[in-house]
């Protein structure tokens, strides 16, 4: 007994006639004379009483209209889950992403978005360390990381995309000897004592050019794993901090942010991903937030 046996079951139950039956199916009628009869004979037994006008039900065919009906109704809804499924609209994102994901906005937008168009797919945002966001993504506890781009060799199980760019401010507290500039330069910078964000590879792109620019005078005194630390001891007037522009939207009593002159600092924002994902709902993702970004 297969599922086609139990649609045209289904229909001469329902439409009580055979030929009526055949018309529903798009069959002729002696074909479908021939798969009732086969049904039954597989079943051991009569499943309609035949006139010459109408066909009923026997006991044994009520039994399996209600059974027929409920076993295609849930193959019908297994088939919808599945080609749900493939089409990436359920099932589970896994997103990492560092700070400047969030005070640019990008993350939040790109969440949205995709949320609005994909509702009954499950989202899950974790802040980590761009490190870890490697790394995670690397053994499959995690799917896509935002991240700023420290690595000159980037990872060919990887794919990276550019979601970001900006200049960098310095912050610092209010009643620091250089907040009185509205700009500054990097030679500005000399001996000052600064805070930097604490990255396992310490020879980071941003610290070689530090150290081209300034030389000896380089004083890196301090480095922070969040942004909101280098932020609060920037505050407190324990050194000065080198931070992505869209941080100066984050209004700290103490703190204030001035312009850098010096646009060969720049800082950016990866979105980082598997190159070969097996996921559809991480393939719906990264091809829905490929596509707004564009329009």
């Amino acid at each position: 007994m297969d599922l086609r046996h139990l649609k045209y079951f289904l229909a001469v139950a329902e439409e009580r006639h055979f030929g009526r039956a055949a018309e529903r199916l798009n069959i002729v009628q002696p074909a479908l004379s021939m798969q009732i009869k086969s049904l039954e004979t597989e079943l051991g037994g009569p499943l309609f009483i035949r006139t010459s006008r109408r066909v009923e039900l026997t006991e044994a065919g009520k039994l399996l209209q209600a059974e027929a009906a409920r076993t295609l109704e849930q193959m019908e809804h297994t088939r919808l889950a599945v080609e749900r499924s493939i089409r990436g609209e359920t099932g589970r994102v896994r997103i990492g992403f560092a700070g400047n994901a969030v005070f640019s906005g990008r993350l939040m937008q790109d969440v949205r978005s995709f949320h609005k168009a994909y509702p009954d797919a499950e989202l899950i945002c974790q802040e980590l360390a761009p490190q870890l966001q490697r790394e995670a993504i690397h053994n499959g506890t995690l799917d896509v990381g935002y991240m700023p781009d420290y690595y000159p060799d980037h990872d060919s199980a990887f794919v990276y995309q550019s979601v970001g760019q900006w200049g960098r401010v310095v912050v610092m507290s209010s009643d620091h000897k250089l907040a009185a500039k509205e700009s500054l330069t990097i030679d500005m910078l000399a001996h000052e004592p600064l805070i930097m964000y604490s990255i396992n590879d310490v020879d980071s792109h941003l610290d070689r050019q530090l150290q081209r620019l300034l030389g000896d005078s380089l004083n890196i005194s301090w480095r922070i794993s969040s942004s909101l630390s280098v932020l609060a001891m920037a505050g407190a007037g324990l050194g000065i901090a080198l931070v992505p522009a869209p941080l100066a939207q984050v209004a700290i009593p103490g703190v204030v942010y001035r312009l850098l002159d010096a646009p060969d600092l720049s800082a950016n924002l990866m979105m980082v991903s598997r190159k070969h994902e097996p996921s559809a709902a991480v393939l719906a993702y990264l091809n829905h937030t490929r596509i707004t970004a564009l329009a």
